[in-house]
């Protein structure tokens, strides 16, 4: 049995949430507007049907909540995520995705998204998701859950992981933490890409990884503030 949908009237903070969605799909954009719509508490103020139309849209007028399709052609999601949190850091950004890689999981998360969830989640679930991050929750379908704690189920990293690697091995796993794709990186530190790719190989030779999100968990555990060694 699923759980009730969250009652709006009884929340302290402000009655309408406002929503955006950026989505190229016209008809996933359509049904995502008309469900929103009919939701008490919820209005739909903008469509967007590119990255880069939603930027010049929602840099001029921020919203509550954006609805952000991750896999767009031009500028992407998680690079208009990044973009807009930094214009409105007050905005809640969901990523939906047909996709449930965790890669895409760590780079939506570093772009400043506050909630991932699968394409075909039901209206309830997604409007549900719409309350909690509104409320300070971060949604997620159960198994993208499952699959960021699995990342972080990594034997503790000291120090001394991260001392074994260069300079420009660490400005590259940096980069890699804040969500920045290999051509992105290559263009930020003026590398050619195929010189960032083995930077990034030998990253997780030294810190003993398999993928992006395992370095970019050590790379966290490293940064954590004292205090916080045995959070998750």
């Amino acid at each position: 049995m699923k759980n009730p949908l969250p009652n709006v009237s009884s929340s302290k903070k402000k009655m309408t949430i406002t929503v955006s969605i950026v989505d190229d799909d016209d008809r996933v954009r359509g049904s995502l507007a008309q469900a929103v719509s009919r939701f008490p508490g919820c209005t739909c103020t903008g469509q967007f049907s590119s990255g880069e139309a939603a930027l010049t849209g929602l840099k001029a007028q921020a919203t509550d909540v954006v609805l952000m399709d991750i896999n767009m052609p031009g500028i992407g999601g998680i690079e208009c995520a990044r973009q807009l949190k930094h214009a409105h850091p007050e905005t809640e950004i969901i990523m939906l995705t047909a996709y449930q890689d965790t890669d895409s999981v760590f780079q939506s998360l570093a772009a400043g998204a506050s909630g991932y969830l699968l394409k075909r989640a039901d209206r309830e679930e997604l409007l549900a998701a719409i309350l909690q991050v509104r409320d300070g929750g971060s949604p997620m379908t159960s198994h993208i859950a499952r699959k960021v704690v699995q990342a972080f189920r990594t034997p503790t990293t000291t120090e001394k992981d991260t001392e074994k690697l260069s300079p420009r091995e660490l400005e590259v796993l940096e980069l890699l933490a804040k969500g920045y794709l290999y051509k992105e990186i290559s263009e930020a530190l003026e590398l050619s890409y195929e010189t960032v790719h083995n930077y990034i190989r030998r990253i997780y030779e030294k810190l003993r990884v398999r993928s992006r999100s395992q370095a970019v968990a050590k790379y966290f555990e490293v940064k954590r503030p004292a205090g916080t060694a045995g959070l998750r």
